[in-house]
């Protein structure tokens, strides 16, 4: 009898798939910031108001006061308070919702998804900005065509400070909503502390001096100003290391730690 010895086959190598790369699990997460009805009607709600705020500008402004850089900088503060909320939920809403199970299976490097998630809010910042510009520009062109002073003169420094504004708001949001992983308790956190905490710098004389480098709202407002020291500077960046920065690193530690039911 003879044997017959099948011929070895050598095993055929499948191509490893590529991770996507950053720029598209950014766009992911753009379109996520839009396709949940909480997010859609939040911006929604942003643009409404930056509306309503020019609007009434040119309604009960004196003449005088309409010009390119007061239809600009007003929009600018109540924008700002509702951006962290976004932020907060473009993180949270993975858990509240359930998907952080898929989506962590479909990029396991959580640190990736996280970046990502965060570009893409400040991504929505720097837009929420040039939403602000191109509303202040249709009021000073309605404003030039009523009467109003219709001025478009605006300081350079005036947009950067905007931009920082704004990046900062959504990125404290973004830390809160990483720290705590739950968005009420999140949204209430990150509009009690910082208020709580200028209320007790206020009262308390002793703290006063700290809450001058601790206050986020009181070192933000510099902001609002053409020109900034490089002391006001200096207490806006030790404000945000508290802040920003810290809830931003603690709460990735929990994320990438956090076990996914």
């Amino acid at each position: 009898m003879t044997t017959i010895t099948a011929p070895e086959v050598a095993p055929v190598a499948r191509p490893g798939e590529r991770r996507p790369p950053l720029a598209r699990l950014t766009a992911v997460e753009l379109r996520k910031l839009v396709n949940t009805r909480a997010g859609r009607w939040l911006l929604i709600t942003i643009g409404l108001v930056a509306a309503l705020i020019v609007t009434i500008q040119l309604v009960y402004a004196p003449d005088s006061e309409q010009t390119f850089v007061n239809f600009f900088m007003p929009s600018l503060l109540p924008v700002g308070v509702l951006l962290p909320v976004l932020g907060i939920l473009s993180i949270t809403s993975e858990w509240s919702q359930r998907t952080a199970l898929t989506t962590f299976a479909l990029v396991p490097r959580r640190e990736r998804v996280i970046v990502a998630k965060l570009a893409a809010v400040v991504l929505a910042a720097l837009a929420s900005v040039l939403a602000s510009l191109a509303l202040a520009a249709v009021g000073t062109l309605i404003a030039d065509a009523t009467g109003g002073a219709g001025t478009w003169r605006i300081e350079g420094s005036l947009i950067l400070h905007a931009a920082v504004f704004q990046v900062a708001n959504v990125l404290l949001g973004a830390g809160f909503g990483l720290l705590l992983l739950h968005t009420p308790l999140a949204i209430v956190a990150y509009l009690v502390l910082p208020i709580a905490w200028s209320m007790v710098g206020q009262l308390v004389r002793p703290l006063d001096g700290a809450a001058g480098w601790l206050d986020s709202t009181r070192t933000m407002d510099p902001l609002f100003t053409a020109e900034m020291t490089a002391a006001q500077w200096g207490r806006l960046g030790v404000s945000l290391l508290v802040w920003l920065v810290v809830p931003l690193l603690a709460g990735l530690l929990r994320t990438l730690r956090r076990e996914v039911a």
